[in-house]
């Protein structure tokens, strides 16, 4: 590995920096994985020398600076694949665009799942995991329905061209599998735009990365990297 080969910090199991993987692998430039098992390791203070707040994903530049949350580094990812159709120059109303849907995403989105997490995390019983799962379902169920309406009858989030927002979504939408609060068939935009990505090489492949299966990459994926090894890479 060179200094200049960016790192990428992702989640165990089913982080949302399954998106930041599908992103790099459509920009197509090398970039190497560190795989962060949670909660063990992500709260560790060796990971706390990556990111203080002990969350996923985290990007290492190929200038060794470090990036975390989701939306800076898929707009990072986003800035340096506009040639790849990723992401669009700052200023047009196209990259307005592209930020407006990351927000979305990324507050109404993947917050709708968060109280369905807490109650799976913390083994909620009885009445209050009964309120948690009926209030995660109504706010799953409504972010659905916004995101039906805003893809309307294009292909992608964005409308023609596939971005990083794309990647972003079935990194997140894939978490009905552990929460079975709603079907997406009843939003057939959405189950399209999730089955096309489901099709997508780059997606297989993060799935495959996140099993430990060995992953083919349609990329440049240059391997994995241990943490300790990450860490002597820090300047």
């Amino acid at each position: 590995m060179t200094a200049s080969t960016p790192i990428l910090f992702y989640g165990v199991p089913s982080g949302c920096s399954f998106g930041s993987i599908v992103a790099l692998e459509w920009l197509g430039a090398p970039y190497r994985l560190c795989r962060i098992a949670m909660p063990e390791t992500v709260t560790s203070e060796a990971y706390r020398r990556i990111n203080p707040v002990a969350e996923t994903p985290s990007l290492m530049t190929g200038n060794g600076a470090l990036l975390s949350e989701s939306m800076a580094i898929l707009n990072h990812i986003a800035a340096r694949g506009i040639a790849r159709g990723l992401g669009f120059a700052q200023g047009s109303r196209d990259f307005d665009r592209l930020n407006q849907m990351l927000a979305f995403l990324n507050t109404s989105f993947f917050n709708a799942f968060s109280p369905l997490w807490y109650a799976l995390e913390h083994g909620s019983e009885g009445a209050a995991q009964k309120a948690l799962t009926d209030y995660g379902r109504g706010q799953v169920i409504q972010a659905h329905a916004n995101l039906e309406m805003l893809l309307g009858q294009h292909p992608w989030l964005l409308g023609a061209q596939r971005t990083v927002a794309d990647a972003y979504f079935i990194g997140i939408a894939r978490w009905t599998k552990y929460h079975d609060v709603i079907d997406r068939r009843a939003y057939p935009h959405l189950q399209g735009l999730f089955e096309r990505l489901e099709d997508d090489p780059a997606v297989a492949f993060a799935h495959a990365v996140e099993r430990g299966d060995g992953a083919r990459t349609t990329g440049a994926f240059q391997g994995e990297i241990a943490l300790a090894d990450a860490l002597a890479a820090l300047p």
